[in-house]
C-alpha cells in the first residue's frame, strides 16, 4: 500500500477536488484489497492453529501422531482411589506344586561350626524352593509306516492307509504349523524374525517361503469358518463398523472391519466407500443397528438403524472446549458422560431408564444445543455474485447441527441398553492391523493382505470366545477348525 507523506497530501489538496477524489478512490480500493487478504490470512492462521492443537486426546488422530507432545489425560473425572494396587488387594505369585518333575537334594556333609562329618546323619528337615523353567526344545520326528501285504489267495497287494494329514514323504506337523501362524498372524512377527525364532528355539530352519506356504494353507482352510463369522454378523442385533488405510504393494488400500462382542470380520479392498461395503456384503443385508462414526457412506444403508460413536463426539467437544473456550461443549461432555454413568449404574437392575429420567436428559440435551446455537450463529452471506454455494460453517456449528439432526442416533445408547456408548470395539479390532503395518510395512501382494484378514478374523473371534488361540489354530491343520455358532436364546 502506498504511504502518502504530509507534503504529498498538501500537494494533492492544492491540485483540486478531482485529484483528491481520484486518490481517495485509489486508497479505498487498496484498503478493500488488503482487508480481503487479511481476512484470508486470519482464516489460514486459525486453520493452522487448529491443526497444531489437535491430537489423539481431542480429535480422531491416532496416538502415534502425537510425537513428544502426547497427552494421556482422560475425559473422565479423576477417581478417589490412588493408582495401582489397593489396600487389602490379594496379590498373585507362583505357588509351589506338590509333585515337581525333578528333585535335587543338596546335602550337608559337615558341621559348619566344628567341622564334624554329617554325611551319615539323617536330615532333621528340608527347606524347599522350586524353580519353574522351560526345558530345552527340539523337533520330535514321528515316522508313519503303512504296511504292505500280498493276499495269499488272490495275490492282491494291500496297503494300509496313512492318516489324512500325513500326505507327503516328509512334512511338518500341525503343531509347528500352528506355531508359525500364531507367531505371524497373532504376535505379528515379520517373516524373517519368525524364521529366526524357529532356528534359535527349535533348531528348525524354516525358510520364509515355507512360512508363506503355511500361512496360505491356513487361509484356504479358514474360508468356511470365516464365511460363517460373516453370516453371524449379518444377523446380529448390533454390529460395529470401521475402516482404516493399509499399504498393499505400495498403494493405499482400505481395511474394513465389522464386529460384535463374539465375532470379528476383516476384509481388504481398494476402495473405502459404499462400493467396497457393497462388495463385502454385510451392510447391504444388515437389519440390526450399525454403530459407526459419522462417515457419509454408512448412511446410504437404509434397512438398518444407526448409532453414532460418542467417543468421537467427546474428542471433538474436548477440542472446542479446550482450544476455542466453547462453554456449551463442556456442558455437552458432562451431559453425555452423566447419561452413561446413570446407565452403568442402572443396567444391573433394569434394562431401560425410567421415562422421567429420559425426559430430563432430553431437556438438558436440548438446552445445551440452544446454548451452542447462541454461541455459534451462522454468519450472513456477503453479497457477491461471483461466489456460489453454501456459507462455510465453523467446526463448532457443524458439530452442533450433527448432534441436533442426528440426536436419536447420538443418544441411541440411552434409549436401548443393548446399544453401546461408542464404537471402541471396532477401533480395538482395527488397532492390531495398524500394529502389523508398523512392524512389517506394506503387504507385498493383495493375496497376502487377504490371507492376513482371514486369519485375523479367525483369531479375533477365537479370542472373543475365550478359547486358546494356539490350540484352535492347530485345529485348522488337523481338519477341525473352530466354527462359531450364534447363541440363540
Amino acid at each position: 500500500m502506498k504511504i502518502i507523506t504530509q507534503e504529498e497530501a498538501l500537494a494533492i489538496y492544492h491540485a483540486g477536488p478531482e485529484t483528491v477524489v481520484k486518490v481517495i478512490c485509489e486508497l479505498s480500493t487498496q484498503v478493500a484489497k488488503l482487508s480481503k487478504e487479511i481476512s484470508i490470512l486470519k482464516e489460514r492462521v486459525t486453520t493452522l492453529e487448529e491443526q497444531k492443537a489437535k491430537n489423539s486426546h481431542n480429535s480422531s488422530k491416532p496416538p502415534s501422531t502425537d510425537g513428544l507432545q502426547k497427552k494421556t489425560r482422560s475425559i473422565r473425572d479423576k477417581g478417589e482411589r490412588k493408582t495401582g494396587g489397593q489396600n487389602g488387594h490379594q496379590g498373585h505369585t507362583l505357588k509351589m506344586v506338590n509333585k515337581p518333575d525333578h528333585v535335587q537334594r543338596h546335602k550337608v556333609t559337615e558341621c559348619e561350626k566344628c567341622k564334624s562329618s554329617l554325611s551319615e546323619k539323617e536330615a532333621n528337615d528340608v527347606e524347599r524352593r522350586q524353580v519353574f523353567d522351560i526345558p530345552p526344545s527340539e523337533l520330535e520326528v514321528t515316522e508313519h509306516q503303512a504296511e504292505i501285504k500280498q493276499c495269499p489267495n488272490c495275490d492282491h497287494i494291500n496297503k494300509a492307509v496313512f492318516p489324512k494329514n500325513v500326505n507327503a514323504p516328509v512334512q511338518y506337523g500341525p503343531r509347528i504349523k500352528a506355531m508359525a501362524v500364531y507367531l505371524k498372524g497373532y504376535q505379528l512377527l515379520p517373516l524373517e524374525r519368525t524364521a529366526e525364532l524357529f532356528e534359535n528355539l527349535f533348531s528348525c530352519p524354516l525358510s520364509e517361503g515355507t512360512l508363506n506356504n503355511i500361512i496360505n494353507i491356513a487361509s484356504e482352510c479358514l474360508e468356511y469358518p470365516v464365511d460363517q463369522i460373516k453370516e453371524q454378523i449379518k444377523v446380529a442385533e448390533v454390529a460395529h463398523f470401521d475402516e482404516t488405510g493399509m499399504s498393499v504393494m505400495g498403494k493405499r488400500y482400505w481395511l474394513h472391519t465389522a464386529g460384535t462382542n463374539e465375532f470379528t470380520y476383516y476384509e481388504i479392498h481398494g476402495k473405502r466407500g459404499s462400493e467396497a461395503m457393497d462388495d463385502i456384503g454385510i451392510l447391504p443385508d444388515f437389519l440390526g443397528r450399525a454403530i459407526h462414526d459419522f462417515w457419509k457412506p454408512y448412511w446410504t444403508y437404509k434397512d438398518c438403524t444407526h448409532g453414532l460413536c460418542n467417543a468421537h463426539h467427546l474428542r471433538e467437544l474436548t477440542f472446542l472446549h479446550e482450544e476455542q473456550q466453547q462453554t456449551w461443549a463442556k456442558n455437552m461432555i458432562d451431559c453425555l458422560l452423566k447419561i452413561k454413568e446413570t446407565i452403568d449404574e442402572s443396567c444391573h437392575i433394569q434394562n431401560h431408564l425410567e421415562k422421567e429420567q429420559i425426559e430430563t436428559f432430553e431437556a438438558i440435551y436440548e438446552s445445551i444445543l440452544a446454548e451452542g446455537y447462541a454461541e455459534n450463529p451462522v454468519k450472513s452471506k456477503p453479497p457477491s455474485p461471483k461466489k456460489r454455494g453454501r456459507i462455510k460453517k465453523s467446526k463448532a456449528r457443524n458439530l452442533l447441527e450433527r448432534l441436533d439432526e442426528y440426536r436419536n442416533e447420538a443418544l441411541a445408547f440411552m434409549y436401548d441398553f443393548n446399544v453401546p456408548f461408542d464404537n471402541n470395539l471396532a477401533e480395538r479390532d482395527v488397532r492390531m492391523a495398524k500394529v502389523q503395518q508398523k512392524i512389517s510395512g506394506t503387504f507385498r501382494h493383495e493375496n497376502g493382505a487377504k490371507a492376513f484378514c482371514r486369519i485375523r478374523s479367525y483369531i479375533s473371534t477365537v479370542k472373543k470366545n475365550s478359547l486358546n488361540v494356539l490350540e484352535t489354530i492347530e485345529g485348522i491343520f488337523k481338519g477341525s477348525p473352530f466354527v462359531p455358532q450364534m447363541n440363540i436364546a
